[in-house]
């Protein structure tokens, strides 16, 4: 394996004796021989004749292979040329979903550097800690998005390079790319060179900072979709997570491209534009999460839907109603899964034949599971208790030994989720083992959202917590004490969730608030948040 010239993220990886084990014994998970996973997903496609296949689509464009291998290559010389990447750099993407976002994704590995994806809804204080935390170098931005990122005062920002989501618009990036070579040849990095960096939702004061090599981007293809899709070249794969989550990253760039199969993008994916894509372009697999399953199976009668043939939900624990509703109407069960920033993707789910409605599933290919008690012991056949899994892949968090002490325990990754599993070995979700609150799929920790609110001039105290919801499975549900309690009212509720989506990602913001005198606490000090949940 050829170092980086920049070790950063090599310098943070945890001790191999804090990182869990790992299950690699089958000659499908071997990629010893792998220098950049980027020749697998994207360049194979050119070696072997299939440059003028659809690789991408959106409503207003389409990429061939040959197009995105191109543009890669490009901004690969452009990183290199012009901006002055050395291997090992991170580089930052803020961006919808969009074919300018996989371009530079692939570009960043070709060049060496280590991919750090953001959603668009996030804001200044989520960038600089992003940014300081990763030492990120370079930027890539929409150029409708970039204010924020320009508003960042980082020490380790050399360059924010704007672009234009669309094939043929010219931007400052594609002015660059302009009169670059159209070939490239891949950074040498090695199988276990670190090519991605994933944060995990605590991106306000400390976020854990999630590693993946070259080899976990190709062994995650091997396992959920080989388990469960049984992907062709045929497929178009469509969904609505962002490709700022590896849930997204792999359900629509990675596992399409790895088999030859083609994506549609939707860069603000509504139900309808969901069902739209469906309709209109044939879409054969769709990921989305349960809120979304939920909305589309009321409209789903207005659009043709005899495309599809693969549904898979994850984000969050998909309700018994969902499945139902859209099997009655579809006639077509969905996949439900979980996984994690941690493990980079979907470890345990079903398959057409093997599901049982109500259960996320059993361990897929390539990994292990068990529930265990406090003390890792495995607990009796459907006491519910702590998830535990190993695999292909696992956690490795950079600079962060606390923290990877409390995910690997006796070289097992403890999810943070409790679970009970039945006769048959199925795994069936109980709750969040933390203040962690699900919400449409998107993952809020509730003292993200307590260190914005406290922020605000007019609070004295808050505690958050999450609240059952059936749309979207939970909300974020803040109790506030004002310094002056006669401003309680609620126009000042819709002040305060305004001014929140402001400075704070939008979806993040307390859908309810309740204004109290005093919040419950224990003799210590410690805010009950239990009496608050019920």
């Amino acid at each position: 394996m050829k170092n980086y010239s920049d070790n950063f993220a090599e310098r943070h990886l945890p001790h191999v004796d804090l990182q869990p084990d790992y299950l690699n014994d089958h000659a499908d998970f071997d990629f010893s021989d792998l220098n950049n996973c980027v020749d697998r997903l994207l360049d194979i496609h050119i070696r072997e004749g299939r440059g003028n296949t659809t690789a991408i689509q959106t409503f207003e464009d389409k990429w061939t292979f040959q197009d995105l291998y191109e543009k890669a290559n490009q901004i690969a010389h452009v990183l290199v040329d012009d901006l002055g990447l050395k291997s090992g750099n991170r580089v930052l993407i803020r961006s919808g979903n969009n074919p300018m976002f996989v371009a530079i994704w692939f570009a960043v590995l070709k060049a060496g550097g280590i991919v750090v994806s953001t959603m668009p809804l996030l804001r200044e204080k989520e960038l600089t800690t992003m940014i300081d935390s990763a030492e990120i170098s370079h930027a890539f931005s929409e150029y409708n998005l970039v204010d924020e990122l320009k508003s960042v005062q980082s020490s380790f920002i050399k360059s924010i390079t704007t672009f234009s989501s669309h094939l043929n618009d010219f931007s400052e990036l594609e002015a660059l790319m302009a009169n670059k070579p159209t070939e490239f040849q891949n950074f040498d990095a090695g199988f276990e060179a670190i090519c991605l960096i994933g944060f995990t939702s605590g991106t306000t004061g400390k976020p854990k900072m999630t590693a993946h090599y070259h080899k976990d981007i190709l062994l995650i293809c091997e396992a959920f979709p080989k388990y469960s899709l049984n992907v062709t070249p045929n497929d178009i794969f469509t969904g609505s997570p962002p490709l700022g989550f590896t849930f997204g990253l792999g359900g629509l760039v990675l596992f399409p491209f790895y088999y030859g199969a083609s994506t549609f993008l939707i860069e603000k994916p509504s139900p309808e534009l969901l069902l739209k894509a469906i309709q209109d372009y044939k879409i054969t697999i769709c990921f989305t999460a349960p809120t979304a399953w939920r909305i589309i199976s009321t409209k789903v009668n207005e659009y043709d839907v005899s495309s599809l043939r693969k549904c898979v939900s994850a984000g969050e624990t998909l309700p018994l109603k969902v499945w139902e509703d859209w099997y009655n109407l579809t006639g077509l069960k969905i996949i439900d899964g979980i996984g994690s920033t941690e493990i980079l993707h979907i470890f345990i789910s079903s398959t057409d034949e093997n599901m049982r409605k109500g259960a996320t599933g059993l361990p897929i290919r390539g990994y292990e599971a068990k529930i265990v008690d406090l003390e890792g012991n495995e607990v009796a056949v459907n006491q519910p208790g702590r998830l535990a899994v190993k695999g292909i892949t696992g956690c490795k968090y950079l600079n962060a030994e606390d923290k990877q002490k409390e995910y690997v325990e006796q070289k097992w990754n403890i999810t943070g989720d409790i679970f009970r599993k039945d006769e048959d070995g199925y795994y069936w979700f109980v709750a969040r083992g933390d203040d962690m609150i699900i919400s449409s799929g998107y993952n809020i920790a509730a003292i993200e959202v307590e260190s914005v609110l406290l922020t605000h001039d007019a609070i004295l105290e808050c505690a958050v917590v999450g609240l059952p919801n059936e749309e979207r499975g939970m909300v974020v549900c803040a109790y506030v004490v004002l310094k002056d309690l006669t401003n309680a009212s609620d126009l000042y509720s819709l002040e305060i969730q305004n001014w929140f989506k402001q400075v704070a990602a939008p979806y993040k913001y307390p859908r309810v608030i309740h204004f109290v005198e005093q919040l419950p606490k224990t003799e210590t000090g410690k805010i009950q948040r239990f009496k608050l949940k019920s």
